[in-house]
């Protein structure tokens, strides 16, 4: 199942993120990016898009990235796919995997984009 949050923005400017664009793209065929989000989230509505279309100027294929739709429960808890084997509190999280080891995680509320906090990570 795949989030809408993760559809690209289509005015997403790839030129004002050229350094962390460029960080993505020289690891594209190396990472798998998993992707914890709500399109009910108000955070995820905000940041996932540009996300996406930085992952797509950068040039990562599809099959590298993963969506993970996330329920909220009564209680606040999340629920959904690989919720508990990754310890996923709050959205949108994303970690970037690198031969099956996590080399980087962002989690929600962050200073910078989810695009420009996870490349000076890699």
């Amino acid at each position: 199942m795949e989030l809408e949050t993760m559809r690209p923005n289509p005015v997403f400017d790839a030129d004002s993120y050229d350094d962390a664009v460029q960080a993505f793209a020289a690891v594209a065929d190396e990472i798998e990016v998993k992707v914890w989000g709500g399109d009910w989230c108000k955070d995820c509505r905000s940041q996932l898009p540009d996300f996406a279309a930085g992952l797509d100027a950068a040039g990562v294929p599809a099959e590298r990235i993963h969506h993970y739709p996330v329920e909220k429960n009564d209680d606040g808890s999340k629920s959904g796919p690989k919720v508990e084997e990754y310890g996923i509190e709050l959205i949108p999280t994303v970690v970037v995997e690198r031969d099956g080891e996590e080399v980087a995680r962002f989690v929600e509320d962050e200073p910078e984009p989810i695009l420009v906090y996870l490349a000076e990570r890699l």
